[in-house]
């Protein structure tokens, strides 16, 4: 009977014990406390050596902890897989109790993979032997894992011991939960103040804030441009909320403001202010205005005290980063305003051309004396844009060879000028300023947009995106985004049966129209110029376009982002609720969007899209392959629309007479049945060549033009679909019904002097 008694006393006593650490537990403000400092004296609770409590990262697939060592906290990191007794127990969820934990045997009657790490006991001489461990969850949510390392007494964990093991547990995940839940609220009501204006407009909501605040690129860019970038808030919109939160005028970049005097200018260094987003502004009744990214950062405005020293009074102004940023390259560069009529070669003879520099030791960033680099840089896109360059190349190279600057012309690349050497880091550092990337991250590709109008005398866009390459450098490419009108529709180069059939399917109420071929092909310039023919007063016309280059009066245009959900999918759907006449879809790049499109085009609307396909027979098993059903996708197709493009011959062009050799291998490349078809004499045939002159840079050719190939929506094309059919089947009901091949409309236009047959060899196959 005492034996009783004094068992239950203990049992009432470690009770209390262990309501007293969950207590302790549960006041604990932040996890720290119950990682170090609570844990250890967990551990006493279970007759054990030590203690071990792991947080769960899911992203991460990882358990971390923290032990203290000394006065340093270190941290220990395990995967969460099957091969450690803590990873585990993460994994399976399942209580883990090791007797042994160096017998190979017992830890595989456990799980077949798993293996103690012994590296921990070899470096602190500490053995371990018998192993708890227990998961965290709240609502089925993993918090972490407690592991509990040898009892006292050298005995195995019993019942007993697991049964207050999970208890534990149970209060570590809502103590653990609680903690991080406060620090979200915390952030939340933090960024309540600051997004007050966009709350109370209902721009933004919690949960969008929330996730904002989790972005990979808070960090980095800040919320403010993370929420623009990726949520869709307009930069008016949140101009405005700074403004209110601030309590400051908020301004945007005026290209016509005038610096102030250089004396006060040259106190800081340009790279400076790249850095610390400020620059002296203007002077107003003897105030010293300064544009700054954050008004209230108090460190920044007692530094400026001691700067400018003569002003008692200095305002602060909010803007962008980016903005400030134009404003430095204003007053400091003088908008690195360049004569698009000078030399490229004037501006390379500017250039410290200093011999044997260190290489390596070279900048990676732009220095405020290289004022040329920045003019430099607006040259080189002056003059792609003046000489319709679609793609610009930056080319660094290791050691002392130069920087290769490459423009892609009609289709084709070709050298536009080597930069010495030493600038091969400030080329690709200025660019990657103006589009506001990352200048110190080397090792991993980023993507930008450059607005050229403020660095420069045109109003263009350049897409940029920078490659990490041999030699820790970085390859740089600009595409310049097409702007302006359409190109009229009998502008395009149409044969006149391919012309009568695309106008009479885009005149149709519904059904789906697609044009089809490679990145580059020009399938966007021409679903323009197709829906300019119906683009009147009366006919409703939604685009969903990524993004959006060509612009035209009458067509809602809208811009996707992927990356807040906003795809073409998306899109299509809000579509059918904003009562469209015509949908036109940037691309059809997933079963999803193509279904809908389908859908749309079956419900009285006519759709319009693009597809990466070589072929329009091909784009039909392409779209079957996606699933689609083949009755519905029949039912809806009104023509496929294939295309390439060419280079055209230039005016220097000079006819030549075939010999009889060519003739009959260009009619056995035609087809010889097709060929006969067409009516033509071989013996009339005349063919062009390339000859080159000044107003064609010597090469021969001047702009390009359309290669096409019209595949109809027949009713034995219809058929065919249906039933799957084989792609050759499909082409040879297509040619019978008239479509021409894209290698046979090139071959057509060669015969009209437009392009030669090396151009049409090289886009087309068949």
């Amino acid at each position: 009977m005492y034996q009783e008694t004094d068992t239950l006393r203990k049992q009432l006593e470690y009770r209390k014990r262990l309501m007293d650490k969950i207590n302790e537990i549960h006041s604990a403000d932040n996890l720290n406390t119950i990682l170090i400092h609570i844990k250890d004296s967990i551990a006493g609770l279970f007759n054990a050596e030590r203690i071990t409590i792991y947080l769960a990262d899911s992203k991460n697939n990882m358990l971390i902890s923290k032990v203290k060592s000394g006065d340093e906290v270190q941290q220990i990191v395990v995967p969460i897989s099957d091969t450690s007794l803590a990873g585990y127990c993460a994994i399976s969820g399942a209580i883990v109790n090791i007797k042994n934990a160096y017998d190979q045997h017992e830890l595989m009657m456990t799980g077949s993979n798993l293996k103690f790490d012994n590296s921990w006991d070899s470096k602190t001489g500490f053995v371990t032997k018998q192993v708890l461990c227990v998961p965290m969850k709240f609502q089925r949510n993993l918090i972490g894992v407690v592991q509990i390392i040898n009892k006292k007494g050298d005995i195995p964990y019993d019942d007993t011991d697991i049964s207050y093991a999970m208890e534990l547990s149970t209060s570590l995940s809502i103590a653990i939960h609680n903690i991080y839940r406060l620090a979200v609220t915390t952030k939340v009501i933090r960024h309540k103040a600051r997004y007050n204006y966009l709350l109370d407009k209902n721009l933004v909501d919690d949960k969008m804030l929330e996730k904002a605040s989790t972005h990979p690129d808070a960090v980095k860019k800040g919320m403010d441009t993370v929420l623009m970038q990726e949520f869709g808030i307009s930069r008016e919109d949140m101009a405005k909320n700074l403004s209110f939160y601030f309590g400051t005028e908020f301004i945007g970049y005026d290209p016509t403001v005038s610096p102030l005097a250089e004396e006060l200018l040259k106190r800081v260094k340009p790279d400076r202010l790249n850095k610390e987003w400020w620059v002296p502004y203007k002077i107003e009744n003897g105030i010293l205005l300064i544009v700054i990214d954050d008004p209230s950062d108090l460190r920044r405005q007692d530094m400026l005290k001691f700067v400018y020293p003569e002003y008692k009074r200095i305002g602060f102004i909010g803007a962008f980063r980016d903005d400030i940023l134009s404003y430095i390259n204003l007053f400091y560069y003088h908008g690195a305003s360049v004569d698009s009529s000078g030399s490229i070669d004037d501006l390379l003879n500017k250039l410290d051309s200093s011999d044997d520099p260190e290489i390596e030791s070279e900048s990676q960033r732009v220095s405020e004396q290289d004022s040329v680099i920045v003019q430099l840089v607006n040259k080189i896109i002056i003059d792609a844009v003046n000489n319709k360059v679609s793609d610009i190349h930056i080319e660094p190279f290791p050691g002392k060879e130069d920087v290769q600057v490459r423009m892609r012309v009609d289709g084709r690349c070709k050298v536009y000028q080597k930069i010495p050497y030493k600038y091969k880091y400030a080329i690709p550092s200025r660019i990657k300023i103006m589009c506001n990337l990352d200048i110190s991250e080397r090792r991993k590709p980023q993507d930008g947009k450059i607005d050229f109008k403020k660095f420069g005398p045109l109003d263009v866009e350049l897409r940029v995106a920078t490659v990490p390459t041999a030699g820790q450098l970085e390859d740089v490419v600009m595409r310049v985004l097409a702007s302006g009108e359409p190109i009229p529709f009998d502008k395009l180069g149409l044969t006149e049966r391919n012309s009568r059939v695309l106008e009479a399917c885009v005149k149709q109420p519904y059904g789906l129209v697609l044009v089809v071929g490679p990145t580059g092909s020009g399938k966007t310039t021409t679903l323009h110029s197709a829906i300019s023919v119906i683009n009147t007063i009366d006919t409703k016309i939604w685009t969903a376009e990524d993004p959006v280059e060509i612009t035209q009066r009458g067509l809602r245009q809208v811009q996707v982002h992927p990356k807040i959900g906003f795809t073409f999918a998306a899109a299509l759907r809000s579509f059918l609720r904003a009562d469209p006449d015509v949908i036109m879809v940037g691309e059809m790049r997933d079963q999803e969007t193509a279904e809908i499109g389908v859908e749309c085009s079956l419900t009285g609307h006519l759709v319009f899209s693009t597809l990466h396909t070589n072929s329009a027979p091909e784009t039909i098993t392409r779209l079957l392959d996606m699933e689609l059903d083949p009755f519905s996708f029949s039912d809806a197709i009104l023509c496929i629309l294939a295309q390439r493009l060419a280079r055209r011959l230039c005016s220097c062009r000079v006819e030549y007479v075939p010999t009889q050799k060519e003739i009959e291998e260009l009619i056995i490349e035609y087809g010889t049945e097709s060929f006969a078809k067409t009516g033509i004499n071989p013996a009339e045939i005349k063919l062009y060549k390339a000859v080159g002159c000044p107003k064609c840079g010597d090469v021969g050719y001047k702009g390009r033009l359309g290669l096409h190939e019209l595949l109809e929506g027949t009713d034995p094309i219809k058929a065919l679909v249906k039933r799957k059919s084989e792609i050759e089947f499909i082409r040879k009901q297509a040619i019978e019904d008239g479509m021409t091949t894209l290698k046979q409309d090139g071959i057509l236009k060669c015969f009209q002097g437009l392009t030669d047959l090396k151009e049409v060899r090289k886009v087309c196959i068949k």
